[in-house]
């Protein structure tokens, strides 16, 4: 095994990382929710898609001036700047959460969720499905196991069959359709408050997912220019991408039918290409599915690294292939909790109590841009984040509205979340020891 990783993924890496974690499955399905949670109106649902893409902007301009600041360790991104920010208690407690319910779970959901979408291709058992996850897991953990440059090369290229089969199919949809988007004033149901701030928390779901390209910063030719690029151009994609998607739903079905529709993608090109085009969605959706699960497979097994060097988890994930040059170790572990969630059939459930767990962490993260400008105001800082402090503050104050609204609205839920997450409390104060123990031998 090697000492560390190698510094192999330039800036069109993580840019692609970028987008091809975030765009899963949200943008096939979620526009429908916005549309009907804005009042039908498409200005509102329009304007909703940029405020979201905005918020998300924030965080990703406050994440780029972490990302380009030296940070001690051994990388992992969010985990690093939580932990310097703000102790390494709560970075544990998100690495434990990430570990055990976040990122296995995504991967199993995903992983799960492209075989459902295989059946429009051939009939498939339960079995049958439940072989294809596992298969798909596997795949996806052996290439990346045999190199970063490798997987960077498959995200890349799946990144970019994703973005253009989204593309290519606004532009038919375009071309073809005859849905009324000038309507856009036409409304089906009052507009409220209460459901313009739902909108906008459907939105910030489907944006998630761009921070995790800040736990590959260890392996990131020249970190201090190219993370906070990568960060930064991804998001602003991603905005773009979005909303053309949503205007192409729009000029195909029109205002009303995208509100009512429950797979609205699906059926704007089942509209405009006939009912057998229905494929096309569905093989758009898998390779989407994969590239998302395949870029959490590259980035959620770094955090493990990261907290393993620090001693807060087990010694054998800092192990680094000797011919490969990949945390072969953290890659395998992650990889098998999925597979065991994903047979579970847990998972979806686990997914729902702590999901919006994950905002109290995102919201750190821009916190301790705050927290490092006291604490370290000499520090090199290659980039700063614009406007600060408004802008790290807004993010905060978006994800802190994301919990209070899901604990609000789902109070049990959001207590086994916390219940969940709290949990890896004894097991920090059990690595703590061991630690303390190591350090006075």
């Amino acid at each position: 095994m090697a000492d560390s990783l190698a510094r192999t993924l330039g800036t069109r890496d993580l840019t692609l990382l970028v987008i091809g974690n975030v765009i899963g499955s949200g943008i096939f399905l979620v526009p429908s929710a916005v549309l009907a949670q804005s009042g039908s109106s498409v200005r509102i649902a329009m304007t909703v898609w940029v405020v979201g893409g905005v918020l998300s902007l924030l965080g990703a301009l406050s994440y780029a001036e972490l990302g380009a600041m030296e940070q001690r360790g051994n990388g992992g991104g969010l985990y690093a700047y939580i932990r310097d920010g703000f102790g390494p208690f709560p970075a544990f407690l998100y690495g434990w959460t990430l570990f055990f319910v976040i990122g296995a779970g995504t991967i199993a959901t995903l992983s799960v969720a492209a075989a459902n979408y295989m059946t429009q291709f051939m009939p498939m058992s339960a079995m049958q499905k439940n072989v294809f996850a596992v298969a798909l897991i596997v795949i996806m953990m052996v290439i990346n196991v045999r190199g970063t440059r490798g997987s960077a090369i498959v995200q890349n290229v799946a990144t970019a069959i994703k973005v253009l089969a989204i593309l290519g199919m606004s532009a038919v949809l375009f071309v073809l359709g005859d849905g009324s988007a000038g309507t856009a004033t036409a409304r089906v149901t009052p507009v409220t408050a209460s459901g313009v701030g739902l909108s906008i928390i459907s939105v910030l779901w489907a944006y998630e997912g761009w921070q995790y390209v800040t736990f590959v910063s260890g392996e990131a030719k020249d970190a201090q220019r190219s993370l906070p690029r990568a960060i930064t151009l991804g998001t602003i994609l991603l905005i773009v991408i979005y909303l053309i998607a949503n205007l192409a739903y729009l000029a195909a079905l029109g205002p009303a039918r995208v509100a009512a529709s429950d797979r609205v993608a699906g059926e704007a090109v089942a509209t405009v290409m006939g009912p057998a085009a229905g494929w096309l969605i569905a093989a758009a959706i898998i390779v989407s599915m994969y590239s998302a699960a395949h870029a959490t497979v590259i980035t959620v097994p770094r955090v493990y690294y990261a907290m393993a060097h620090d001693g807060l988890f087990f010694r054998r994930l800092t192990e680094v292939h000797r011919t490969y040059g990949t945390p072969a170790v953290a890659i395998i572990c992650s990889c098998s909790w999925a597979i065991v969630l994903a047979l579970s059939g847990t998972f979806e459930q686990l997914l729902t109590y702590v999901v919006f767990i994950g905002w109290i962490f995102y919201a750190l993260g821009a916190a301790a841009v705050i927290a490092l400008r006291i604490k370290r105001p000499l520090a090199a800082r290659p980039f700063r984040v614009p406007l600060y402090p408004l802008t790290p503050l807004l993010f905060v104050i978006a994800g802190s509205a994301i919990v209070i609204n899901t604990v609000i609205a789902q109070p049990r839920d959001a207590a086994i979340g916390i219940a969940v997450v709290l949990a890896g409390a004894p097991a920090y104060l059990i690595w703590r020891r061991r630690l303390r123990a190591a350090s006075n031998t």
